[in-house]
């Protein structure tokens, strides 16, 4: 099982308007593709900050194909919408793990 992490940095000015977006647009569009079998999306709470919030979102998969797959012919639309939708107000990075 390989996880597939993106965490994000927030400001807290928009934060429930990503939330919103996060779980009706970007997250149907990773699970549609159909790559990923399950995602779980969390709030980081050891964040400490006073302007921003992070949270991670959390997509597995069974095989290391299926996130290269995503990250070639899905990734960069949803990144490229995310930027315009929140242009300088947020950060984003990017983990692969693997369950051993």
């Amino acid at each position: 099982m390989l996880l597939y992490n993106v965490t994000f940095g927030i400001d807290k000015q928009i934060e429930k308007e990503w939330i919103s977006w996060m779980k009706e647009t970007y997250v149907p569009a990773i699970m549609e593709t159909s790559l990923f079998t399950k995602h779980t999306f969390y709030k980081v709470l050891t964040h400490d900050d006073e302007t921003s919030v992070s949270y991670s979102l959390q997509c597995f998969a069974d095989s290391i194909e299926s996130v290269v797959k995503f990250l070639n012919d899905f990734s960069p639309a949803l990144v490229e919408a995310h930027r315009l939708k929140f242009k300088d107000q947020h950060a984003a990075f990017n983990t692969l793990l693997e369950e051993i």
